[in-house]
């Protein structure tokens, strides 16, 4: 495992996934300030929290199971970007260009994960 959450593929991807998203918010309409903006900006914001988070804990089970919450978190900004698509918020184009970053995550994510558990597994053998 690397040293820092800094140093994982996995959280650098999902920084700029975050940062792409609340950019992208901006021109949302300011009605949407305390309702979709800030969903979105939240669960965003909560795929690298948690891979850090994960990443700072004492065990690969732990590091697991703050890998799993950023996954969720991940899979509600998928559903939030099609939600501001769907509404008109954002184009085709800009979903899927934020879609794709966020299906690039998942699969890191899912990578990193099927990584951690294994060791796990060979740890208990």
């Amino acid at each position: 495992m690397s040293d820092s959450h800094r140093d994982l593929i996995a959280w650098r991807r999902a920084m700029d996934l975050a940062t792409e998203i609340y950019r992208t918010v901006e021109t949302f309409p300011k009605r949407e300030t305390y309702v979709l903006t800030m969903q979105l900006c939240g669960c965003a914001g909560s795929v690298p929290s948690n891979i850090a988070e994960g990443k700072g804990r004492l065990s690969k089970k732990e590091y697991v199971q703050f890998l799993s919450k950023a996954r969720g978190s991940l899979l509600e900004v998928e559903t939030r970007l099609e939600l501001a698509q769907r509404v008109g918020y954002i184009t085709m184009a800009r979903f899927r260009e934020l879609f794709a970053q966020a299906a690039e995550v998942g699969r890191i994510l899912n990578g990193l994960i099927r990584s951690i558990r294994r060791q796990i597994r060979d740890d208990d053998q």
